[in-house]
C-alpha cells in the first residue's frame, strides 16, 4: 500500500478572529478542528500574519463569549508568539470601507475587508478562518483537508 504523499500546502496564512476563537474555547464547534490545523501549521513552519483589527475584534469576542480571564490571556499569548503583526493603514482601511459599500449583497464587515485587503497586499492566498466571507471573496480557507 503507497501513502499517499502530503501537499506541502500554504507557507503564509492570514489568521482570523474565528480562528483564535476556535483554538482558544474548547466548547467551540471548530475547536478539534483548528488545532489539528494549527499543528499543521507549526509542523510546516507556516508564517502566520494577523492584523491589529483582528486582534482587537478577537479581545472583544473573548470578552463577550468566554470572559475577561481568556481576553487576558489571548492578548498575552498573541504578544509571545511568532506571529507577524500587520497594522491597516489609513490608505487600507479606506479600501476596506470601499469593499463594505460595493458588496452590498454580502455582509462583510470592516475588519473583514481590512483582512482582504492585507492578504491582497502581501500575496497571502490562504486564510485560517472559520468565516465564509474569505471564500466569498475569493480566499482559499484552511481546512482540515490541507493537513490529512
Amino acid at each position: 500500500m503507497t501513502q499517499r504523499p502530503q501537499s506541502p500546502g500554504p507557507h503564509r496564512v492570514f489568521v482570523d478572529s474565528s480562528e483564535f476563537l476556535a483554538a482558544f474555547n474548547p466548547r467551540d464547534e471548530h475547536h478539534q478542528e483548528a488545532k489539528l490545523i494549527w499543528y499543521g501549521l507549526i509542523a510546516r513552519r507556516a508564517r502566520l500574519y494577523a492584523s491589529n483589527f483582528i486582534i482587537a475584534e478577537t479581545h472583544n469576542l473573548f470578552l463577550v463569549r468566554v470572559g475577561h480571564n481568556q481576553a487576558r490571556a489571548f492578548l498575552r499569548t498573541f504578544a509571545l508568539s511568532a506571529m507577524t503583526l500587520i497594522r491597516v493603514t489609513a490608505t487600507e482601511e479606506a479600501q476596506a470601507s470601499a469593499i463594505f459599500l460595493q458588496f452590498t449583497d454580502k455582509d462583510y464587515s470592516l475588519t473583514d475587508g481590512t483582512s482582504f485587503v492585507i492578504m491582497k497586499r502581501l500575496g497571502i492566498s490562504h486564510a485560517f478562518t472559520f468565516d465564509q466571507h474569505f471564500g466569498q471573496y475569493g480566499l482559499q480557507a484552511l481546512t482540515r483537508d490541507h493537513f490529512v
